[in-house]
């Protein structure tokens, strides 16, 4: 794991920690918007991990990065993301688009009509190609297959932003932008802007209740990581267990015994391990 100090603003954690802080947030988070969108940008309020729960629970629920109010004006949902697996990279128009459903129950109250529904745009900051184009920038909207120019406006918009993209002909001051958010240093704050945010960096990586923060989150991986390598070895050893008695040609009884002798666990907890191997 990284030290705070190695993070960059494409990890999630700094990137939340610094347009939530409470002296550089809404102006970091004002000043990078404004840079991807190319227009002012109203007051924020910036709702750190913001959550959005499952109806109950055995439905998805969502905690977004960094999740931005602008008053009178639109919802923002910015995603720091380096998850490049294959599978996770196929599967991001699925999870945006749950994304924008989640944001959208959210703010739309009993007795509003639809019309009052905000303009709702996620903005994912990729180190990782999401569709393969080298292009810098992919702006998502919903349109008519039938008719491409038939205007269709349901206020939902999505920008993918590729920091290594060279396709397509992106502002300057953009490609600066997110080359500095993946290599965060004084050496690629090259303009005076990012200068002014280098600085906002630097001094919350120094803040204690930052460095507190990510050291607890630290603890909890950890903590988390362990008790997986736990589940992982009891899991292994119950069809360790399982495999070698069938091997032997024991039957499901004396599977069921041998279960809670070995494991010291109850007749119905066996029964339950058993089933799960069948």
């Amino acid at each position: 794991m990284k030290t705070l100090e190695e993070l960059n603003l494409v990890d999630d954690f700094l990137v939340n920690s610094l347009t939530s802080h409470k002296i550089y947030g809404e102006q970091s988070a004002r000043y990078i918007l404004e840079c991807i969108l190319h227009r002012q940008i109203g007051k924020l309020t910036v709702v750190p991990q913001r959550f959005f729960c499952g109806e109950n629970i055995e439905t998805h629920g969502i905690r977004l990065d960094v999740y931005l109010d602008e008053e009178n004006g639109e919802i923002f949902d910015i995603e720091a993301d380096q998850n490049d697996g294959k599978e996770e990279i196929v599967s991001l128009p699925r999870r945006v688009r749950f994304y924008h459903a989640k944001i959208d129950a959210g703010n739309l109250t009993a007795g509003d009509t639809y019309g009052s529904l905000r303009n709702v745009i996620v903005i994912f900051i990729t180190t990782y190609d999401p569709f393969g184009l080298n292009r810098m920038v992919y702006t998502i909207k919903n349109c008519c297959i039938e008719v491409p120019e038939l205007e269709y406006e349901d206020g939902a918009q999505t920008i993918f932003l590729y920091t290594r993209g060279r396709e397509g002909n992106p502002p300057e001051e953009l490609k600066q932008l997110l080359h500095y958010m993946e290599h965060s240093s004084i050496e690629n704050a090259s303009t005076e802007n990012l200068k002014k945010l280098h600085r906002m960096v630097t001094a919350v990586k120094r803040d204690g209740e930052v460095g507190l923060a990510y050291m607890k989150s630290f603890e909890r991986e950890e903590r988390i990581r362990r008790q997986g390598e736990e589940e992982g070895k009891k899991e292994g050893l119950e069809e360790g267990i399982i495999k070698l008695s069938r091997k032997l040609g024991k039957e499901d009884t004396e599977i069921l015994s041998f279960l809670q002798e070995e494991l010291q666990i109850g007749e119905g907890q066996a029964k339950r391990i058993l089933e799960k191997y069948q």
